[in-house]
């Protein structure tokens, strides 16, 4: 009776080296859109700042230029929003597809496992009921285990999904209250 098998453990081997390569992949990804983003804010925000100055330097009263500085808040707040939400969209992204490789080397070790036990029990001694019958409880345990903590963590990324649409929504809100009162503030000046 030989329950393990070399074969299967050298695919075993080759399925994980396999999936570290996918994982580290995803995050090299990941990293780089998060590089290509940081670049384009980066080229923004020099070519505005250059725009910004020549406007100031050309406001012949302090006025002109309270109203033009009153005037920049609310699209600074508005950038500042889209740059946060290409974050949230990056980090989401990766750990979606973080989350699609984890459930398929998930399903891949379920069902090698699966395969251990029911060879097992099938080979296992006269006697051995007790033993099989336990193997198999725990193993069916396990599994529900995982689901539910697979589904208390979708739900839980559910809410923060809703919470950052929710705290996005407001602070664009205040930012355009702030930049109303800025502008009118300035006019009155």
């Amino acid at each position: 009776m030989n329950v393990f098998v070399p074969e299967q453990l050298v695919a075993a081997h080759r399925a994980n080296v396999a999936t570290l390569f996918a994982l580290t992949n995803q995050a090299f990804q990941g990293f780089q859109r998060l590089v290509e983003l940081n670049l384009q804010v980066g080229k923004s925000a020099l070519a505005e700042g250059e725009e910004n100055c020549q406007e100031a330097l050309s406001g012949k009263t302090p006025v002109e230029l309270l109203t033009r500085q009153a005037s920049s808040t609310q699209p600074a707040a508005e950038k500042a929003l889209a740059y946060t939400r290409h974050l949230y969209d990056i980090a989401s992204g990766t750990q979606a597809e973080f989350a699609k490789i984890a459930q398929a080397q998930y399903e891949q070790h379920r069902s090698n496992t699966q395969t251990l036990v029911d060879n097992f029990v099938r080979n296992a001694p006269a006697g051995a009921e007790v033993t099989t019958a336990a193997l198999k409880s725990a193993f069916s345990a396990a599994d529900t285990a995982y689901e539910t903590v697979r589904k208390a963590a979708e739900q839980a990324i559910e809410v923060a999904k809703g919470n950052f649409a929710a705290t996005a929504a407001a602070a664009s809100k205040a930012a355009q209250q702030a930049a109303g009162q800025g502008t009118r503030a300035a006019k009155q000046a």
